[in-house]
C-alpha cells in the first residue's frame, strides 16, 4: 500500500510539473509526461494516463473556440495530417509503440531539446503543413510525443504569440484524439488506467493554472533552457535504455 501511495504521489507530482510547463510556456505537458512517467511505468501505460490532462488542458488552451476554429480553418491540412499519420503508424507499428517504441521516444525527446537549446527556428512553407502533420502522427503513434516536426513547423510559419499558444493547443488536442482512438483500438485503455488519469487531471489543471498565473513574473527563456536541456538529458537516457 505504501508503494502504491508512492507511486500516485509520483504520478501527481509529474502532471504538477507538465501542466505548470504547459500553462508558462503553452506547451510540455505531453513531453514531460511521457519523458518522465516512461521511468515509472510502460509507455503504452504513460501514454494511457496523459490522455485526459492532455484533451482537458488543450481545451483551455485553446480557448475562446470561435478563435480557435479560425485557426483550425488555416491549419487543416497538419491537423488532417495529424489524424492520418497516427492511423498509418499504427499500422506499421503494429498497435502504439511497437517493437522500437521506447528508442523512438527517447531518440524524439532528445533532437527535440537539442533543437529548443539551440532555438533552432526554421522558415517552414505552409504549404507543407500535411506531410508535417502525418509525419507527426506516426511518431505520435509510436511514442505518445506530439512534438516533432509540428511544433517547430507551427514556430516557423510566422504565427503571432497569441495565435501560437492557441496552435500548439489545437495540434495537441487533434494528436490526443488520435493517441486514444489508437489505445482503445490496441487494448491499452483499461479502466484503472482511465481512472489513474482523471484523478492526473487535478494535479495537471493545478500545475496550469499556476503556470499562468506566473507567466510575465517567471523568466521564460530560463525556464525553456532548463526544460529543453532536461529533454535532452532524459531521451538520451530513455533511448540508451530502449
Amino acid at each position: 500500500m505504501f508503494d502504491s501511495a508512492l507511486h500516485l504521489i509520483a504520478i501527481a507530482g509529474v502532471f504538477l510539473l507538465a501542466g505548470f510547463s504547459k500553462g508558462l510556456i503553452g506547451l510540455g505537458l505531453p513531453t514531460i509526461a511521457m519523458a518522465l512517467l516512461s521511468l515509472l511505468v510502460p509507455p503504452a501505460q504513460a501514454a494511457a494516463l496523459l490522455l485526459l490532462p492532455s484533451f482537458v488542458t488543450n481545451l483551455v488552451q485553446i480557448a475562446p473556440l470561435r478563435q480557435a476554429w479560425r485557426l483550425a480553418r488555416r491549419l487543416w491540412p497538419m491537423l488532417a495530417g495529424v489524424v492520418l499519420g497516427t492511423a498509418l503508424g499504427g499500422l506499421a507499428w503494429g498497435g502504439f509503440g511497437g517493437r522500437y517504441g521506447a528508442t523512438l521516444l527517447g531518440v524524439a525527446l532528445a533532437a527535440y531539446g537539442a533543437l529548443g537549446l539551440f532555438a533552432w527556428r526554421p522558415r517552414w512553407p505552409e504549404r507543407v503543413g500535411g506531410l508535417v502533420g502525418t509525419l507527426t502522427g506516426a511518431l505520435t503513434a509510436a511514442t505518445g510525443v506530439f512534438v516533432i516536426p509540428a511544433v517547430p513547423w507551427l514556430q516557423g510559419i510566422g504565427l503571432a504569440r497569441d495565435e501560437l499558444v492557441r496552435a500548439l493547443g489545437l495540434a495537441f488536442l487533434v494528436s490526443t484524439l488520435a493517441l486514444g482512438v489508437l489505445l482503445g483500438g490496441s487494448g491499452a485503455l483499461a479502466g484503472p488506467q482511465l481512472l489513474t488519469s482523471a484523478l492526473a487531471l487535478l494535479p495537471a489543471l493545478a500545475g496550469q493554472a499556476l503556470g499562468a498565473a506566473l507567466r510575465g513574473r517567471l523568466s521564460e527563456a530560463m525556464f525553456k533552457r532548463v526544460f529543453f536541456a532536461g529533454l535532452l538529458l532524459l531521451g538520451t537516457g530513455i533511448a540508451l535504455r530502449g
